[in-house]
């Protein structure tokens, strides 16, 4: 038997105040059910959008967006954040790429909004306060 099934048999026997072999497996499957939520890529887009945010830069460009409710050229962005330019262009970039926010290009003109993600976390993040 495996270390960890070994330790898993402790672990019910204390629980359970015996530990059966069908005990055993069924916990086994239960574990193996639930580790299908860790698939890679998952985790890979949740830490990327996550990791946006957690930028103060970034989380106030969310933020503005999703109050926003439409489209805002980069310029009518910049002036309300206090950073550069190009730290504007680099923000916007990363949350695009993570999947809040879309750009259009109009003409000469960038436009941004939030996308439903964004506002849906957000959205969580309020109701948790």
């Amino acid at each position: 038997m495996s270390e960890t099934a070994d330790r898993l048999r402790r672990y019910l026997e204390d629980e359970l105040g015996e530990c059966r072999n069908e005990d055993l497996q069924e916990r086994l499957a239960e574990l193996d059910d639930l580790e299908t939520v860790l698939h890679e890529d998952v985790i890979s887009e949740d830490v990327q959008t996550l990791s946006a945010l957690g930028n103060e830069t970034r989380y106030r460009l969310v933020r503005l967006l999703v109050e926003a409710d439409d489209e805002l050229c980069v310029c009518e962005i910049t002036p309300l954040v206090a950073v550069s330019d190009s730290a504007v262009s680099h923000a916007l970039s990363a949350l695009v790429d993570a999947g809040l926010v879309t750009k259009r290009k109009d003409g000469r003109w960038r436009k941004y909004r939030a996308t439903t993600r964004a506002s849906t976390l957000l959205t969580v993040l309020d109701g948790s306060r």
